[in-house]
């Protein structure tokens, strides 16, 4: 390996660490956000969805996201050779190159992180069981197709065809707006309709800790830089515009968020602050490096303000979000990816023009076209993958468990020990 590549990959490699913080990070910003009877069972569906999908990335997902297009379509890789991903050991590594088998751990990262990310929506009545079964087909039928049309790119001697998105309309989305957040927020929705309203929605009870929940989203904030930062495959200018826009972004979501909250409740929450930080990272991953920082405030700005405003639409809309994965990741992740047409800034590393720079409409058009495909296919295979289930094994349990909570009739235990608190 030349000295190039060493460096690289030793930036991919601290990259890997720190997107892995994501997991628990996720993990105790959901548990957080829960009722204190469900917290555990909420950190088991973050954790449980990342396994199943890591297991699944290894046998066959690598393959079906990064692997050569079937037919050159650009629809789905073909995992044929990649079968447990062992041919990608002792690969000959180009120069300057980062081992394959490295790219294909830091990938199967946000797989698993966008499992997770839909886990929001089922806070205290989703049966285990159908959770992990969930997990494992939309992993196979819904990220891993979408992830390829994203993330896979034609390879520069144009034996290996990438993703119909990246290559034939060449939208930008640097670390994953529509492939991850607005994928993951859309199929939350969609399972958020099919469980059904939690008893007494809309007034279901307050987050069991949120110091918990606030921790959890520090860790997501510091696991970012490893997501954003580590798109750029290795040490570059994109890494450099990727980690300032990814910090940027996250501190004018907080401030965006916190200023609508005051306006419209007079008063600025934990809770809002660090639900505007992840609306800001969620805004900047689609044009971390696209951007300029500026552009970056902005953005972080503006999904702030986005991610608060649409927090209502779950009850006027009549569907129980639990811990609002639709509104921080959706909606956000669906602006920061058309916001690249108007703020794209040609000087960046993505070198791309939007509409305030003097770009024409060719680029908004190539994200408008990006978002409207990725929403309606993750939307319509969700629903079926839904439906199936809620026809076969079921997708709630049952009144009592859910009373109950969820960690005592599921998992056999609780988060806080009480009794001995009183004692």
């Amino acid at each position: 390996m030349d000295t190039e590549s060493m460096i690289n990959s030793g930036w991919m490699l601290t990259a890997t660490v720190a997107v892995t913080l994501m997991l628990p990070g996720l993990a105790l910003y959901y548990g957080g956000l829960s009722r204190t009877k469900n917290i555990l069972n909420t950190v088991m569906i973050v954790f449980g969805g990342f396994a199943v999908t890591a297991v699944l990335w290894v046998l066959y997902g690598y393959g079906l996201t990064l692997g050569d297009s079937a037919g050159g379509l650009g629809l789905i890789g073909n995992p044929a050779g990649l079968f447990g991903i062992g041919s990608l050991l002792g690969e000959e590594t180009a120069p300057g190159a980062v081992p394959a088998i490295l790219i294909a751990v830091f990938q199967l990262i946000f797989a698993g992180l966008t499992v997770g990310i839909i886990g929001g929506a089922v806070e205290g009545r989703m049966k285990f069981s159908s959770w992990l079964v969930f997990a494992g087909v939309w992993a196979t039928l819904v990220y891993f197709p979408v992830a390829h049309w994203v993330f896979a790119f034609d390879s520069e001697d144009g034996s290996v065809t990438g993703g119909w998105i990246a290559n034939k309309i060449q939208s930008l989305d640097f670390a994953g707006g529509t492939a991850v957040h607005m994928n993951a927020g859309v199929a939350a929705l969609v399972l958020a309709i099919f469980l059904g309203k939690r008893k007494n929605f809309p007034a279901v009870g307050r987050p069991g800790n949120l110091p918990v929940a606030v921790i959890g989203a520090g860790l997501l904030m510091v696991g970012w830089y490893g997501f954003n930062g580590g798109s750029s495959g290795g040490i570059n200018e994109s890494a450099g515009v990727a980690l300032a826009n990814t910090l940027i972004a996250a501190c004018a979501g907080l401030l965006g968020w916190l200023f609508v909250e005051r306006l419209r409740r007079k008063f600025a929450t934990s809770l809002g602050a660090i639900s505007g930080i992840l609306a800001g990272l969620v805004g900047i991953t689609p044009a971390a490096n696209s951007v300029s920082p500026l552009g970056a405030v902005l953005i972080g700005l503006v999904a702030g303000m986005i991610a608060f405003a649409t927090l209502g639409l779950k009850e006027r809309l009549g569907y129980d979000d639990a811990l609002d994965a639709v509104a921080i990741h959706m909606f956000p992740g669906i602006f920061g990816t058309l916001a690249i047409g108007f703020l794209a800034a040609p000087d960046s590393p993505a070198g791309e023009a939007g509409l305030l720079y003097g770009g024409g409409l060719t680029l908004l058009g190539r994200e408008a076209i990006a978002v409207v495909a990725v929403f309606a296919y993750t939307f319509i295979v969700t629903s079926l993958i839904a439906w199936v289930i809620k026809k076969t094994m079921g997708l709630r349990v049952d009144g009592a468990a859910e009373a109950a909570g969820l960690d005592t009739t599921l998992h056999a235990e609780t988060a806080y020990d009480l009794d001995d608190i009183r004692a």
